[in-house]
């Protein structure tokens, strides 16, 4: 017997001799063995969570704090309903939906996944070089396509070198997974420290009363404006109050549903089942399952998201202190017919005498379009400086936006490799996983050149095809989870599979109506119209089998 069938055996009858104890013996034998959640942590907690983050807290403070929470609690609820249906049966996703749900969903879940990845990694190491050039040596790397190469190529050197551990047995696996931990650690760790320096930073506008009451979820923000913007939109005339009105309660539906739509995308729903399965977990490893994407997934994406949307909401939100005067396009229209010009020191002062000397209507116009301004992670960091200093602004925050964007870049890899596998029939492991990571990180090598010209090509596109998708491959779950022919006797029953059934129809609804608004806003009628086409194209596709008795 091999040592990792030997590790296996005993990591199975610890499970086992557990089972039957309380929560806390559990919880003690579980947080030794998690792992795949972990994974799941390093590909939520990138660029597109953190923008999303950013804009929630621009857009409505720290009263949209529930936002991300209970974004992940549904997608927590999905993935570990694919969890179970893997570790039940021990057959690999792709082809148990291919024999027992559809072919066509099968085969659109793995396409949406391998497309996902090869355009998401290009803004990883846009970002990464942002954070490079921008927090943590600004004054070393010159913003020339020189540096963006050498950076690429240093980044992509390191994640090459955590993948080829992965392939290096369970101990390789182990280590991987140690490797994401840390780095998922110190995206943490970064975003706490920034907000607890800011805290007890003196004349700090943050307000912790304010904080937990936004982790209660609100509806009415898909139809009201925030609270922080009324006094301003109440001093418009008529016409230009119901403009604001509309435009306003469409940006934080925007950013509702962007949030939602950056917590668990449709190539996480990918990884899960086969980063489970290379660690030969089975049935017995059910109840850890949900621990470690509880743990390793949730708890991590919580508090780095909400602590995004903490410091984003303290500077930008309601601060007019912050605002750029840059950012009002009818102040900059009073200075110049220019689209986006390049300001000068004196232009912004011209354009704050200007803003100043504004009847109120006006001005409270002007306010609106500074305060409702995108904002960056950059902006941010520089925004924090005076209460964080430096060292928590620039380098702090750099690290942790840095560890974010080399955390997905590697799992992006690995996704890829997964599923280049799946495409050629093949076991995972070996040259085509390696050439399968590879083709990704490649093609991200080029994301600081790229990522500027082809990001607003690429963006729209991918994200309405993996919008459209995401409520698709929620459905096959669903039909997974009920699926006698897939789960034989090991389909929950009774009031067991009620509760499954209850919290994955909410889910899927949620995500459903989440993606044909978002991708409405996209391509009109167009978006719907291929949730829709997808959705009976799967039913016409959808296979008659026996139950299974294995």
């Amino acid at each position: 017997m091999s040592k990792t069938e030997d590790a296996l055996i005993k990591e199975k009858e610890l499970l086992s001799s557990v089972a039957n104890k309380g929560t806390g013996a559990k919880l003690k034998t579980y947080s030794k063995l998690c792992g795949p959640g972990w994974l799941q942590s390093a590909i939520t907690l990138g660029g597109g969570s953190l923008v999303a983050a950013l804009g929630v807290g621009v857009i409505g403070g720290v009263n949209f704090m529930w936002v991300q929470p209970l974004a992940m609690i549904l997608g927590v609820v999905m993935l570990s309903a694919i969890a179970y249906v893997t570790l039940s049966t021990g057959e690999r996703p792709f082809r148990s939906i291919n024999k027992h749900i559809s072919p066509f969903l099968g085969w659109a879940w793995l396409g949406a996944t391998i497309v996902a990845n090869l355009v998401w990694v290009l803004p990883q190491f846009n970002l990464a070089f942002g954070a490079i050039t921008t927090n943590l040596a600004p004054d070393v790397f010159p913003d020339t396509i020189g540096s963006k190469l050498l950076i690429s190529a240093i980044i992509l050197a390191i994640a090459t070198t955590i993948i080829w551990s992965y392939g290096a047995g369970t101990k390789g696996v182990a280590r991987f997974e140690l490797l994401l931990k840390i780095l998922v650690g110190l995206v943490v760790i970064s975003f706490i420290g920034v907000v607890i320096v800011l805290t007890f930073a003196e004349n700090s506008p943050l307000n912790w009363a304010n904080v937990f009451s936004g982790l209660m979820p609100d509806l009415g923000a898909l139809f009201r404006p925030a609270e922080t913007f009324m006094p301003y939109i109440e001093q418009l005339d008529p016409a230009n109050r119901d403009k604001w009105t509309a435009d306003i309660i469409g940006r934080q539906r925007d950013n509702i549903i962007a949030a939602f739509g950056t917590t668990v995308g449709i190539n996480m729903t990918f990884l899960l089942p086969y980063s489970m399965l290379r660690r030969k977990w089975g049935k017995e490893h059910r109840g850890l399952a949900i621990f470690d994407l509880s743990t390793g997934l949730f708890i991590p994406f919580v508090i780095a998201t909400g602590c995004l949307v903490i410091a984003a909401a303290s500077q930008f939100h309601n601060n007019p202190k912050n605002n750029k005067f840059e950012n009002s396009t009818s102040l900059v229209n009073q200075l110049t017919e220019e689209k986006n010009p390049k300001l000068s020191p004196e232009d912004k002062e011209k354009l704050e005498a200007i803003y100043i000397a504004m009847p109120s209507k006006e001005k409270a116009n002007a306010t609106l379009e500074m305060m409702t301004a995108k904002r960056n992670q950059f902006e941010l960091a520089n925004a924090l400086k005076p209460f964080t200093g430096n060292l928590f602004s620039q380098y702090v925050f750099g690290i942790g936006v840095l560890a974010m964007a080399v955390s997905t870049i590697v799992i992006l890899m690995l996704i890829n490799g997964f599923a280049v596998c799946e495409m050629l029939g093949v076991p995972d492991g070996g040259t085509p996983h390696r050439v399968g990571c590879l083709i990704v990180g490649g093609i991200g090598f080029f994301g600081p050149l790229a990522w500027g010209e082809l990001g607003p090509w690429l963006a729209i596109p991918v994200s309405v095809f993996g919008m459209t998708l995401l409520p698709i491959a929620y459905i096959t779950f669903l039909l997974m989870m009920n699926s006698k022919s897939l789960l034989g006797d090991k389909r929950p029953e009774g009031s067991s599979l009620l509760r499954w059934n209850i919290l994955m129809i909410i889910a899927t609804i949620v995500a459903t109506l989440g993606a044909g608004w978002a991708s409405h806003g996209k391509i009109g009628w167009w978006g719907p119209g291929l949730i829709l086409t997808f959705g009976i194209i799967a039913l016409l596709t959808r296979q008659k089998t026996t139950p299974n008795t294995n």
